[in-house]
């Protein structure tokens, strides 16, 4: 601990080196955070290079004087950096060439429609514009994603929600999610008294004096069991 904090205050003084050793001893805790995210259709080592910035501003933000283990305090702060670039890496994207060309077939049915008074069809277009068919498909599709983030998609005497207010809150409803399930899956890990005691104490924000009472064991009890319980749902979280 000693050591942790003095390799950190050195990096907040720009010392590099103590930022390296930071970074390399803290690679594990990273993977550990990076697990979490797989299966999303991201390169892990992505993942692990946002991770990385997370853990640098971790360095740069801890407080020494809080009595705080490092690792405890940074794993939220890597979760939270990875969950903002999956928020924003996910947020209306279409490919640079998928909008030019759906510009393009757009331009060409308005010319078309005008000359022949009709839509074209599918076969036209592509041998007019020398594309597939498939890409056309893909294109079209494509251009009907695509939209202002400041889109008016509710508007009441004055008042507006616009595109990008309604997806910061699937987002933030997302992330909430996400994080209860994780938090269900570590419950899982304790036994029934130990989920009880954890309920009671951070679900309804019982007292260990209350607790005690329900569960009829000393108030000393709670606590080392509350303890015991919050060191083994860390290790847990590191694994």
């Amino acid at each position: 601990m000693e050591r942790t904090c003095e390799l950190i205050r050195q990096a907040k003084e720009g010392n590099k080196k103590a930022q390296e050793i930071l970074v390399e001893e803290n690679t594990g805790l990273i993977w550990s955070v990076v697990k979490r995210f797989q299966g999303r259709g991201y390169d892990k080592e992505d993942l692990f290079q946002i991770g990385s910035i997370g853990l640098l501003k971790c360095i740069d933000n801890f407080d020494l004087e809080r009595k705080v283990k490092f690792s405890t305090y940074a794993v939220p702060l890597i979760m939270g950096e990875i969950k903002r670039f999956l928020r924003d890496d996910g947020l209306v994207k279409v490919s640079r060439s998928l909008k030019e060309a759906s510009y393009k077939i757009k331009r060409e049915k308005e010319h078309y429609e005008k000359l022949y008074n009709r839509e074209p069809t599918l076969k036209e277009i592509a041998a007019t514009l020398d594309m597939d068919e498939s890409d056309i498909l893909m294109a079209m599709e494509s251009g009907q994603d695509v939209c202002s983030l400041h889109q008016v998609i509710y508007q009441n005497e004055g008042d507006e929600i616009h595109l990008e207010d309604k997806l910061e809150q699937q987002s933030d409803l997302i992330e909430q999610t996400v994080d209860n399930i994780y938090i269900q899956e570590l419950l899982q890990k304790l036994n029934e008294q130990e989920r009880k005691l954890i309920e009671l104490r951070y679900f309804q924000n019982q007292t260990q004096a209350v607790i005690a009472g329900i569960m009829g064991i000393s108030q000393v009890q709670v606590s080392r069991m509350e303890k015991k319980i919050l060191e083994k749902l860390r290790m847990h979280s590191l694994n």
